[in-house]
């Protein structure tokens, strides 16, 4: 810990640029640095430099363990209301005989096939469906925790429920109370895509705006409710931009406590009607990672979703400030693989996510979805996990 340490004190001692080593001081005093650091770091920071500052931050809060868990995920359609330039995955309703459509049976039957597995999360997310109404998934919570009790039901951007709170003519406070009250344990990060205007009105104009998107995190949080937090980058926005939604973030955090982790999000340009624009590259991934890490102070973990980085890249990003790979994930997901993710048919087992991470030279912990620790996967032999059902 200490050469790391040593060494973040002496990239930052050693680089000309004053506003770098200004900026570096702050961070390696544990002071907050202001928006227009962060985009400084943006526009100045070479990786080398951003990896250190990240990794000491990381390392500093974390050590080296790397959590994951042990999900799954359901997607109870792809057809939706809206239209996001970005999107590969969903269909409009006029289009809806090109999607698909789960009936709370079909859900059920997933979330059966895991009875025997040592799973702990199910994430549900898909599109927004003007016939799968706020009653509809109301009785699928409850479903699902008359069957299993003890799983954790993280589910429903914020783009889902605000749809179903105004179809349902319910305020914002009562649809999540009641979401809750049927079994809904926390939201996932999704549906933010970039909060400022300036973006958002040009790659999902029609959708819940970011006022709407933090207002319904907000009002999670003060039922008592954990959340997570995304950005979509690396397409039409701006460094600026970028710093901007972090920023609303962190005031938002300041205020409430209540969100887990942020995971940005790599745009991918396959089947959407954003394929004219280029994706990042890993360098520009890289540094997208080591500024959040920088500028979310008071966010206690960082994620990368393997899934949609490829396995290379995921381990890459736990030099960058990140502190968490996800999950085992284990389903056909196709929100990710139709835009043209690295990982077409996304699942993990357990041996192999240890695997990957002990390949770093990083610490494989097992977590439930709100970061208490399970298992330290440290000292055990991947061939032990492989033969035991309980450890795989």
């Amino acid at each position: 810990m200490q050469t790391v340490f040593n060494n973040a004190e002496q990239i930052v001692a050693a680089v000309k640029d004053e506003d770098l080593q200004r900026i570096g001081t702050k961070i390696l005093n544990k002071e907050r640095i202001s928006f227009d650091d962060g985009v400084v770091l943006f526009q100045k920071g070479s990786l080398s430099y951003l990896g250190a500052l990240a990794n000491y931050v990381r390392e500093y809060k974390h050590g080296n363990k790397t959590y994951f868990n042990r999900n799954f995920h359901i997607e109870p359609t792809n057809v939706c209301v809206f239209s996001c330039k970005f999107c590969s995955y969903s269909r409009l309703y006029a289009h809806r005989d090109e999607g698909w459509e789960l009936s709370i049976d079909q859900m059920m039957h997933i979330v059966k096939s895991y009875d025997s597995k040592p799973v702990t999360e199910v994430h549900i997310v898909g599109g927004v469906h003007p016939k799968l109404n706020l009653p509809f998934f109301i009785e699928l919570l409850k479903t699902i925790k008359a069957h299993r009790p003890e799983l954790h039901i993280k589910g429903f951007t914020p783009v889902e429920l605000d749809y179903m709170f105004r179809k349902a003519k319910v305020s914002t406070e009562e649809g999540m109370r009641l979401a809750h009250e049927a079994g809904l344990d926390s939201l996932p990060g999704g549906g933010a895509e970039i909060f400022h205007p300036e973006i958002r009105t040009q790659i999902c104009d029609d959708k819940v705006d970011a006022e709407g998107w933090l207002n319904i995190h907000k009002t999670a949080h003060q039922l008592g409710m954990h959340s997570n937090a995304t950005m979509l980058y690396g397409h039409i926005e701006e460094y600026w931009h970028r710093i901007d939604h972090m920023d609303r973030l962190r005031q938002l955090q300041d205020e409430t406590g209540g969100f887990n982790t942020f995971i940005p999000l790599k745009f991918r340009n396959k089947n959407n009607d954003m394929s004219h624009v280029p994706e990042s590259t890993v360098i520009e991934d890289m540094k997208m990672y080591a500024v959040a890490r920088l500028y979310l102070d008071n966010f206690p973990h960082i994620k990368a979703y393997w899934p949609m980085l490829g396995r290379k890249n995921a381990q890459l990003t736990l030099s960058f400030g990140v502190n968490d790979i996800d999950g085992t994930i284990d389903d056909s997901t196709k929100i990710y693989s139709m835009a043209g993710s690295e990982e077409q048919t996304p699942s993990m087992s357990t041996a192999q996510l240890v695997t990957l991470i002990k390949q770093v030279k990083r610490q494989p912990v097992e977590r439930d979805t709100v970061y208490n620790e399970i298992r330290d996967y440290s000292d055990i032999d991947v061939a032990e996990i492989e033969v035991n059902p309980l450890l795989n």
